[in-house]
């Protein structure tokens, strides 16, 4: 999947196309974090360091920007500790993304319970000749992880997902 680059701050930028001008395939169930630079590299920053100086709008939607990052690279504790502390639907989003790529099914559940109606969850629904049921997909990860089939659809369709979301954070957190 192609991600338009030039919708994020140069910091993300920068992360994003370390290796080339595509995005690697998140696992469904990471075993451990990928330990690259980039990765390196983000877990000394602190969130205002991912925008211009001055230029965050809502500290939670930069903070989830942060934890989605995270994720990204496998880095589940870290992105836990940030996204556990926003109290919003995308921070409850990102925290259900992180208990789903953890193998923890049902706390990712709990999680998108309280995620409710997300913009980005309407709009998977409606790109998506499928349908989107977060319920359902989390069911769908349990199954690959335990050795079922369709992993590769389900990775492209995290992906699209993780790409939707980053792209809503990221504006509202620079939105006046």
């Amino acid at each position: 999947m192609t991600i338009g680059v030039g919708d994020f701050t140069e910091p993300i930028r920068a992360f994003l196309t370390a290796e080339g001008d595509r995005l690697r395939s998140m696992p469904l169930v990471p075993s451990a974090p990928s330990e690259v630079p980039q990765l390196a590299e983000l877990r000394k920053l602190k969130t205002d360091r991912l925008f211009p100086r001055g230029a965050i709008r809502s500290r939670d939607f930069a903070r989830c920007v942060h934890a989605g990052l995270l994720l990204y690279f496998s880095a589940l504790d870290e992105s836990h500790t940030i996204s556990q502390g926003i109290h919003t639907t995308s921070g409850s989003y990102w925290h259900g993304i992180m208990h789903r790529q953890e193998g923890d099914w049902s706390n990712a559940k709990y999680w998108f319970r309280r995620v409710g109606r997300h913009p980005v969850l309407d709009q998977l629904a409606t790109e998506s000749a499928m349908g989107w049921d977060p319920f359902d997909f989390i069911d769908q990860c349990r199954t690959a992880a335990r050795g079922g089939r369709g992993e590769a659809r389900l990775r492209e369709r995290q992906m699209q997902e993780w790409v939707l979301l980053m792209r809503y954070c990221h504006r509202r957190a620079l939105a006046a």
